[in-house]
């Protein structure tokens, strides 16, 4: 069932100070900033040869990145994502194993214009987890 991992996402307050130094510092390649106002957050991809990483800005004070900077001030690591080929198939069955799939349970349309759902971190080791379908 369970993919590659895809990214692991970083909450930054300030994406572009994040961006500066994975470009500069480590001469990784760097997206532009996309906002995604329907997940409330500004993010830039690090492309790297085998994943990406992935900054997260939160657009407005109802971010859940900002949430997670409020507890977090200097940021942090947010989530991981891993590739699923059944995004829905891939719910049913980590709900049957007891996971709780976040928000309404249906997928959303995430950065990479794909299907995603988000696992509840107490159901996930304790770690806020992303499938993409692809």
């Amino acid at each position: 069932m369970i993919g590659r991992l895809n990214h692991v996402a970083i909450a930054t307050s300030d994406v572009a100070a994040a961006s500066a130094m994975y470009r500069g510092a480590l001469g990784a390649e760097v997206s532009d900033p996309m906002d995604l106002p329907e997940h409330g957050v500004r993010v830039v991809f690090v492309v790297l040869p085998n994943t990406k990483v992935e900054l997260l800005e939160p657009l407005g004070e109802n971010s859940p990145i900002a949430a997670f900077l409020a507890k977090n001030p200097a940021g942090g690591l947010h989530h991981v994502c891993y590739e699923v080929t059944d995004i829905r198939a891939a719910a049913a069955r980590l709900a049957e194993a007891g996971a709780r799939v976040l928000g309404d349970g249906n997928p959303k349309i995430g950065a990479h214009g794909k299907p995603v759902l988000f696992l509840h971190p107490k159901d996930m080791g304790g770690v806020l987890t992303e499938l993409e379908e692809v």
